[in-house]
């Protein structure tokens, strides 16, 4: 591969790494070529792309410092086979297929990775793979906003309430 073909590789993947939201770092030796199909089959559904990362032009798509120190850092201690997810949509959609594909497969090891342009480790992916659905975090954030205007409501609605009920109860005891 020349330095032309490696340049251009290394921009490709400089500007994936900048338009996703997450990009997981995975160890992949061991896995069949059946499983890695299956891994990408899975994540393609969330809008990920799966690369197997070369690491020499990963350390030149990341040398200039476009993504920061720690993108840096962490392609430098990149070593051995590696696959990268680059997840363009819901990262803990990404984080949870990929975290429950490396329990079901040994093989399949997850390494430091980042968000954004910031290292985060391979403990919290696995948290971030363990957190709910989006859609179920912003019903629970929407419940807690509506809680105290709906509290208050109910407060307000119990003294016309309560003097209904007492009326009621005078109306029955005269009639009665």
């Amino acid at each position: 591969m020349n330095r032309a073909e490696k340049s251009d590789l290394s921009s490709a993947l400089k500007q994936k790494f900048s338009k996703a939201e997450v990009a997981i770092f995975a160890d992949y030796k061991g896995l069949t070529s059946a499983q890695a199909d299956e891994l990408r089959r899975r994540l393609r559904t969330h809008n990920v792309e799966v690369k197997v990362l070369k690491n020499n032009i990963a350390r030149l798509a990341v040398g200039d410092g476009f993504l920061g120190n720690d993108a840096k850092q962490v392609l430098d201690e990149t070593v051995g086979p590696t696959l990268v997810a680059f997840a363009y949509g819901d990262a803990s959609a990404a984080a949870k297929e990929i975290y429950k594909f490396s329990e079901e497969n040994e093989a399949l090891k997850i390494k430091d990775s980042l968000m954004g342009s910031k290292r985060i480790d391979a403990a919290a992916i696995e948290q971030l793979g363990k957190l709910p659905p989006r859609e179920v975090l912003l019903a629970n954030l929407l419940g807690t906003m509506c809680a105290p205007v709906t509290n208050f409501v109910r407060v307000l609605a119990a003294v016309p309430r309560g003097l209904v009920t007492v009326l009621a109860a005078i109306e029955k005891k005269k009639a009665g």
